[in-house]
């Protein structure tokens, strides 16, 4: 059940900012299950314009961070870093609920489970809490995709 500081979530994931959603890593079972910490600061370049009367975190945020925490997580799993001839991104997203609203000052823990895999195509099961209450739920896939060089 390893923990990892921000430098080492950052080998293991190609987003850098503005558009990084895992700040930690308190524990990773590499082929279960991982959990993770976004800490949502008031300064997110997203704010000003959602909502200016009211900031709240974009629902497609909280689902990327899931994703990002999926992709830490098979990374572990298969003991591979990302590169530039790979990617691992979202082809699903199934039974997506938000319960409250994520505000500047939350922390945003988000625990990703591995369900399986099929060929390339992974399937998770996500929860997003805030003060162990649930914000956010889904079941995401995620694909690995060579790019070819240009």
């Amino acid at each position: 059940m390893a923990e990892m500081d921000v430098n080492e979530v950052l080998r293991h994931l190609p987003q850098r900012y503005p558009f990084i959603m895992v700040d930690r890593v308190k524990e990773c079972e590499p082929g279960k299950r991982i959990v993770a910490v976004k800490n949502v600061s008031a300064n997110e370049p997203f704010f000003p314009g959602h909502f200016p009367h009211r900031p709240i975190m974009p629902g497609v945020l909280i689902l990327e961070a899931m994703a990002q925490t999926a992709g830490v997580l098979i990374h572990r799993t298969n003991n591979t870093m990302p590169d530039e001839r790979t990617v691992y991104y979202y082809v699903g997203i199934d039974h997506a609920r938000f319960k409250k609203p994520v505000l500047p000052g939350d922390q945003l823990e988000i625990e990703v489970h591995f369900e399986r895999q099929l060929r390339a195509i992974g399937k998770f099961s996500c929860w997003a809490r805030v003060d162990n209450q649930l914000v956010a739920e889904a079941t995401i896939l995620c694909a690995q995709q060579t790019i070819e060089p240009k």
